[in-house]
């Protein structure tokens, strides 16, 4: 176990370790075991530590075109989940947009203001007048009977049933290729955004930058493959593969970017 955790970073241990009791479960119980909500690293140390081997698999399950937060299943190999398997219910929520504009912190701060952990939802998208989010089936209910505001304006709220009305990805995910002096945050922000190092700092020290969806203001943070970072009104991008080094020693990266329309 010591020589898997040297992989990852300290804070991300507790989650390997739960994620190596679930492979223990599923091997000891022969049956598949389905998790909340995982985000893109937390997918892809299940990948790292689970993988496709031993006689497991792993399947993931977001609802949305692209969707970046997914329930995860890590299953024996006789065992393919359908769509139903993954019991995620997609609510939809109107309310009148020339009155106001809501944004991703609105709906996701009321809904965690139902007590409610962030694991049980997945992701949220906004199209003018709708708002659309996946969450686990077992606290759908609760959110219809409970959920009547976001922030001050008042929405009406249902249960989607035709999943060709799901609201598609906003921008597109592009592939590039950069090479970085280093992992650090701040360097391979400047990289991707085109920006100057000095700059890409400010950014992240100004508390414009967020790690996984985490709030880092370490300019200095080691990222990994797998990562997802986003910047206020610059964009999003996710660390896919690190392909050794250039003959200087630069660090040559695999990303996919989404920049801010």
């Amino acid at each position: 176990m010591q020589n898997i955790m040297q992989h990852f970073r300290k804070d991300e241990h507790p989650f390997i370790e739960r994620v190596i009791e679930w492979k223990k479960e599923v091997e000891d119980r022969y049956a598949p075991k389905l998790t909340a909500f995982l985000d893109p690293r937390e997918l892809h140390i299940v990948q790292s530590i689970v993988g496709n081997h031993d006689g497991l698999s792993v399947y993931g399950e977001g609802m949305f075109q692209e969707a970046e937060r997914k329930r995860v299943y890590i299953a024996p190999s006789y065992f393919i989940p359908t769509m139903e398997d993954y019991d995620i219910t997609v609510l939809q929520l109107t309310f009148p947009s020339k009155f106001v504009q809501l944004k991703h912190p609105d709906v996701l701060g009321a809904l965690l203001s139902l007590g409610i952990d962030r694991k049980h939802f997945g992701d949220i998208r906004i199209a003018e007048e709708t708002i659309q989010f996946a969450c686990t089936s077992e606290i759908a209910s609760y959110v219809k009977t409970n959920l009547k505001k976001v922030g001050k304006i008042h929405v009406r709220i249902q249960e989607l049933e035709n999943m060709d009305q799901l609201i598609p990805p906003q921008g597109e995910w592009k592939e590039q290729r950069l090479t970085v002096s280093s992992m650090r945050l701040d360097a391979v922000l400047s990289s991707s955004f085109n920006l100057s190092r000095q700059k890409s700092q400010n950014l992240i020290r100004g508390s414009k930058v967020k790690v996984n969806f985490a709030l880092c203001e370490e300019t200095a943070f080691e990222l990994q493959e797998g990562d997802l970072v986003s910047c206020r009104g610059y964009g999003r991008f996710k660390i896919d593969g690190i392909e050794g080094r250039t003959k200087k020693e630069k660090i040559r990266l695999v990303i996919s970017q989404i920049e801010r329309k």
